[in-house]
Parts: structure tokens; sequence; C-alpha cells
């Protein structure tokens, strides 16, 4: 006789359906598991019959044959154990087959039968919604999270016998509804605890504004980390399409908290020992790694320049295209990763490279070495760079230096992308910092003394083609901000000092970096 229990597995961050067949006929009695499963999977069968005999249920001597289709695709969770249990059990004729029709099962069986809690859920029931079934059973703890997806039955699993028991008809199901949404501000600090740095305040609007990516740099104890930390503050929540697709990463890498979808945009900060595994994703799974954490939110890379440059150069290729791509033996996955770098360094070793405060005790080939940590072409891939100066005790303690209320800038900013939204409705990349060449030319028109100004501008400083894009996606979310339909000289100027990499590194006379 043979069965058919539907279930589902996840491949990056993206389901797809498995069909368990489970056939038993007379022979030499054995439990055969067939369908390219890994060691994960395959050791499920000594849990499986411990679980079904220990939940009350008699096997017979017969040969038991389980195949997970399609076969092609690698299997490599525990999450087909409760589907493979309850195939084994019907498959001997006690059961009506036609109960598992509609439904999708999800969960790991302990030894004592009870339904244990598994990953990817999320993206497993989204798949089985998409696909039309009426119901998805999944363990106790795994049901806020699958009730997160609207248009399915989601149903609790505590054990074997009791799923047995409500397909029969004995007990009924135990449903679980979603939440309403909430968003959590998760304490983040306000701007106007920052003194005395309010171009470096404004630099962050604009940032925040265009979606760029931002590096600071500074002495030590200028205040980079302090102001990293606050821009969370004023970006605006994401829309339900990006909360989903945000909170099916974090279901994915195990790491999902609560009951509701992330509605606020993500800020991971990796330690800079981070390996290039954990900042890009890897491993045997592979895992989604720290930039895909951050998709949609924000990765904030302190001490940039003590991280390895190996491990930095992952990043060029993520930072253009928005998707990583992890290639192993066993295939490719990609994950999502269009996220905002905002990165803070120290001008040289000691810190204090042109600090009229402190002196430098590091050569000029020591600062030059230092800062070839940090390559061209990834410099290059950061829209906007600031100095972050040392501040004298009276611009600490001055109350009129404190910074402007993060809500005020989040209004601001929201408009900002409310303006984009409506702008590039039509278009796939919805912000200034993923504009392409096309949309460059199409949406960046600037006047006929703008252009010579910029011209200019680059001859001078021989800048690179990204560098004259760069300079006309800040000077457009610059005009946003001020709710200007057109590009303007002063737009074009102040977009050009943001740039300050763009210009001679080393001088003689520090007066910013690469100024």
């Amino acid at each position: 006789m043979l069965t058919e229990v539907h279930t589902g597995d996840v491949i990056g961050i993206d389901a797809f359906e498995i069909i368990v067949e489970v056939d038993s006929r007379v022979g030499l009695p054995g439990f055969h598991l067939v369908g390219m499963a890994s060691t994960a999977v395959t050791e499920g069968k000594v849990r499986i019959k411990t679980a079904v005999e220990n939940s009350g249920f008699i096997l017979k001597s017969k040969k038991i044959t389980v195949n997970l289709a399609p076969a092609e695709i690698r299997k490599d969770t525990t999450a087909f154990d409760l589907p493979i249990a309850l195939g084994v059990i019907a498959v001997d004729g006690s059961f009506k087959t036609d109960i598992f029709s509609g439904t999708l099962f999800i969960g790991e069986l302990s030894l004592d039968g009870t339904v244990r809690p598994v990953h990817g859920v999320l993206s497993i029931t989204d798949m089985a919604a998409r696909k039309g079934y009426n119901r998805i059973v999944v363990p106790r703890e795994n049901g806020s999270e699958a009730a997160l997806i609207s248009g399915i039955e989601v149903c609790i699993a505590d054990s074997l016998i009791q799923v047995m028991q409500c397909l029969t008809g004995e007990r009924e199901w135990e449903n679980t509804y979603r939440d309403e949404p909430t968003f959590h501000s998760n304490d983040i600090p306000d701007f106007c605890d920052i003194r005395g740095q309010n171009p470096a305040i404004r630099a962050m609007e604009i940032a925040a504004a265009g979606g760029h990516n931002l590096l600071m740099i500074g002495p030590p104890g200028s205040g980079k980390s302090m102001l990293a930390r606050r821009l969370p503050g004023i970006l605006p929540p994401m829309d339900n399409q990006q909360a989903i697709e945000c909170t099916k990463i974090y279901s994915v890498a195990g790491i999902l908290k609560g009951n509701n979808l992330i509605y606020s945009r993500p800020c991971r900060n990796p330690h800079h020992t981070i390996t290039s595994a954990g900042l890009v994703g890897g491993g045997p799974g592979p895992r989604p790694g720290e930039i895909s954490l951050a998709h949609n939110g924000i990765l904030f890379l302190d001490e940039l320049l003590e991280f390895s440059r190996q491990t930095l150069e992952t990043l060029r290729q993520p930072l253009e295209n928005g998707i990583v791509t992890i290639t192993r033996a066993r295939g490719s996955i990609s994950f999502p990763c269009n996220f905002q770098l905002i990165a803070a360094m120290n001008p040289c070793p000691c810190g204090h490279y042109g600090d009229p405060r402190k002196e430098c005790i590091c050569t000029n080939r020591t600062v030059e070495i230092y800062r070839n940590r940090l390559s061209g072409p990834l410099i290059d891939r950061i829209d906007i760079q600031i100095e972050v100066p040392g501040l004298t005790y009276a611009e600490i303690r001055s109350s009129s230096s404190a910074g402007e209320n993060s809500s005020d800038i989040r209004h601001r900013v929201i408009k900002a992308w409310e303006i984009q939204q409506n702008r590039y409705k039509d278009e796939v990349e919805k912000n200034n910092s993923r504009m392409n060449s096309r949309m460059i030319r199409q949406y960046c028109n600037i006047d006929f003394q703008s252009e010579l100004w910029l011209e200019k501008t680059v001859e001078r400083n021989s800048l690179s083609v990204r560098s004259v894009d760069k300079i006309l996606k800040i000077a457009r979310t610059i005009a946003d901000l001020e709710g200007s339909s057109h590009i303007t000289m002063a737009h074009i100027k102040e977009a050009s000092k943001l740039r300050t990499a763009d210009t001679k590194p080393l001088p003689k006379a520090y007066n910013g970096f690469y100024a």
C-alpha cells in the first residue's frame, strides 16, 4: 500500500514542497529512506520508529520504504519526522489516507512522540498558503510564527498521538491566530543627545533619506558610534512585504524572537574578528550571514580597518547587487542582502592623525599602510564619507550645540521616502541609492551651470564614473529632503562635499580624510 503525506523544506529563505511517499509490502522487515536525505534526516529513522511505538502504535513486520520527492534536491531538516511517522502509521491500512489531503505537516519528533520546533516555519507556511493548502500543522513553539501568514489555517501539534486523534476526528484541532502588528522602537537613543556634530547629523539624515552607505572618519571619542546607534531611530518602518522577507531570514537562521513580524529595520553590529563566512553567510547548510540579517536595515561596522581586508572585500558585490550567492559542492544558494552600510574608522593607527588636540605618533608611511586595508573599489561603493572631528570642551558643554530631535529628522526622512516611492512606482528599485545608470539619466537632470561645475570637479579630482553617479544620487536625495523636483547647484555642491575620499590621499597637512 502507498501513502502520501506533504511537507516542506527550505533552500536559502525560500521553501519548496516535499511529498513523503511511504510504501509497505511483504518482505524482509526493514525501514529504508531514499530521496537524497542528509545524515540528520536518515538518523530520523530511529527517532521515528521509537516515537511511533512509544505513542502506542504497532508497526507490522514489513518492508517499509520512504521516498522524499523530488529526489534530486538534497533534504537537510528534521522537520520531516512528523510527516514520515504519519505515513508509516497510515500505510498499513488502519486509517484512510485522505485524512492527509489539503494539509501540510512539519515537526521533529522526540523519542516519546512529542513534537519539537524546527527552523524555517515562516517560509514553509508562506509556500503552503501560496500553493493552496487548507491547513498546516506545526509544533506549538512555531505556532505564532506560522500564524503571521494569512490565508491558511494553522494548527498546533503537541504530540504524534494528538495529531492522529485530530486527523481521525477524536478531538478538535487547536488553532493559533495572527496577532495585531506591533512596532518596536527598541529604545533607540535620540540625536538630541549629540553635541557639536551638526554636519555629521546632517549627513546621517541624507544617508537615511536615500538609503546611502556612509563612512565616518575621526579620532577616538568624537561620537562616531553614538551617531550610528541613533540612525535606526530616523528610518521609516518596513512595509508588509519587506517585513515578511526580513522575518523569513531570521526564521531560517533560527534567531526569530517574539510572535510578530519584524517591522523595525534590523541593525547588525558584528565584531571585527568576524570571518568572511560569518559576514556573508556560509557553513554546510549554508546559513545567512550578517549582511543578510541586515537586509532592509543597517550593517554597522565599527573600527572598520580592524576587520581583515579579505573579509571587507567580500562586501563589494553584495553592496552593488543586493544579493549574495553562496556556492558549495551541493549547489548554489542565494540570500537577499539589500542593506545600508554604516562604517566608522580612525584616521590612523593611533587615532589622532590631524587632530589639533593631540599629536599623532604615526609616520605618513604607517598611515598609508593602515588606510590601504580599505581598497579603492570598496570605498568607491560608499556613497558618503565624512569627517567627524574631535570636540572642544566648550562644544561638549554648550546647550546650543545640541542636535535636533530624532522625531523631527524622521519626519523629513519619511517624506523623502514617500517622494521616492511615488517617483519610482514603476521601477524595481525604490530609493535613490539603488538607481541604475538609466534611472540616473532620467531622474537626475541638472542645469547647464551645474554641469559645468561638476565637469570641473571631475577633471580636477579624476573622479570615476561611479563617483559621479554617487554625487548625482546624493544630490537627488538632498533635493527630495527639501521637497524640490529639480537638482540645483547648491544640491550638487553639498553632495560633492560628502565625497571626501574622491580627492588625493595623505596630504602634508590633514584637513580631513583624503582631503
